[in-house]
């Protein structure tokens, strides 16, 4: 059994969490989670590539067991948690790394890329936005709303978001069977998502998702420049980032594998063995390049 290490690193005088495994000289992949959940969406997929490859999965600072402070102490952005995840890994002494990236994942993903393209030895995205083609309009309607304009109407529209009806229905819809998923994933998630002041934290998130689209034609430009190896596996029944968001990859990177499996925004609770196949396929080429 492959063993998986559980650490807390200091980053900035906060402490994050993070999940390795694997190998510390084999190529190294770094798994970015999306909302609301933590790197506790990887713990199935992280035996299923340790064996091979040094896997890093830290949870952001707001999410999981990483520290959560308050909107009064720390100022919540994309752009913050995209340093902070830099910083961690410049810390742990990665240099090159490929990233899988998912929903909240892709935007801080993107940044490390922009920052420092060379770093990046492949891409995973797993409902990972980085086209506007991606974005299904009755589900972001709310999010851009609130963006726009903090008032007692948008805010209440955008709370939704935290309850347990919403974040359960994150992880079944599109499921063609419900039964797969197992309901500790949504209680585990609102559970860390209701502590208290991180209501806060998210809506400024929230607010703050407007910030990731004008990046897009910077990492469009990134794609076609380096023509980073890129796998999409999309479920493509997400009623979030729609399968379109998977396709248009191609556009900038003609070698982009695309896969769209019968699933919805969580693939890892419903399709993991396909999708780690999908995965390990992927970079058994692309990491040898």
């Amino acid at each position: 059994m492959v063993a998986i290490h559980h650490r807390f690193a200091d980053v900035e005088g906060r402490t994050i969490f993070y999940r390795e495994a694997g190998p510390v000289d084999a190529p190294t992949v770094v798994l970015l989670h999306g909302y609301p959940t933590s790197s506790h969406m990887f713990r199935t997929l992280i035996p299923q590539l340790a064996e091979e490859y040094h896997v890093v999965a830290p949870d952001h600072l707001g999410f999981g067991l990483s520290d959560a402070p308050g909107v009064d102490e720390f100022d919540y952005s994309f752009d913050a948690l995209a340093r902070i995840t830099s910083t961690l890994l410049s810390q742990l002494g990665l240099t090159r790394y490929a990233i899988y990236v998912q929903d909240y994942g892709a935007p801080i993903g993107w940044r490390l890329a922009l920052e420092n393209p060379s770093a990046i030895t492949a891409i995973i995205s797993q409902n990972g936005n980085a086209y506007e083609d991606g974005f299904v309009e009755d589900f972001w309607k709310d999010v851009w709303a609130w963006g726009e304009d903090q008032n007692e109407h948008t805010e209440s529209a955008i709370r939704f978001a935290l309850t347990r009806e919403a974040i359960r229905w994150q992880y079944l819809h599109g499921v063609p069977d419900p039964t797969l998923v197992d309901p500790e994933t949504w209680e585990h998630d609102l559970a860390l998502v209701s502590r208290p002041g991180n209501d806060l934290v998210q809506l400024r998130l929230f607010q703050d998702y407007s910030s990731n689209r004008p990046l897009y034609p910077a990492v469009h430009e990134y794609f076609r420049s380096s023509q980073v190896p890129l796998l999409a596996v999309w479920g493509r029944h997400d009623e979030i980032f729609g399968p379109a968001g998977a396709e248009a990859f191609a556009r900038d990177l003609p070698d982009a594998r695309i896969a769209l499996l019968d699933g919805g925004h969580f693939l890892l609770e419903s399709h993991l063995d396909e999708t780690a196949t999908h995965i390990r396929n992927f970079l058994a080429s692309a990491l040898t390049r």
